[in-house]
């Protein structure tokens, strides 16, 4: 299965990816919005997790994206804010998964296999 992870973090886009990895996932690692975009399209994930905040496009805006596609990609959505609003946008968008940081990459790993199960992919 293949998860695309954008994090403008680097040092927890590549601690995301290693975990990743090791649970047995290809991972394609983006550091903004701008380059999401373009691999989301040209390599067609099973997976996207995305930070909130993010350079060129935010996470908000890339789930109303992966949304209107034709392939309903599910996305999972990081974010430093707990802000309810902001919560219920990104679920009103259609993220399938919000998950505040700081998190356990064991937390998000359980959520990455629930969500795949829930969705027939695992």
């Amino acid at each position: 299965m293949k998860i695309l992870v954008a994090e403008d973090e680097p040092m927890l886009l590549k601690t995301i990816e290693l975990k990743l990895k090791k649970e047995g996932y290809e991972v394609i690692a983006t550091i903004d919005g701008r380059e999401a975009i373009s691999k989301i399209e040209s390599e067609q994930p099973d997976l996207v997790i995305s930070d909130i905040m993010m350079p060129y496009a935010s996470g908000l805006e890339l789930t109303a994206i992966l949304k209107k596609g034709e392939k309903q990609i599910p996305i999972i959505i990081l974010s430093a804010m707990e802000q309810e609003k902001v919560v219920m946008e990104a679920f009103e968008l259609g993220a399938d998964d919000y998950i505040t940081k700081p998190f356990s990459l064991n937390e998000l790993s359980i959520r990455v296999k629930r969500l795949m199960t829930r969705l027939g992919k695992s």
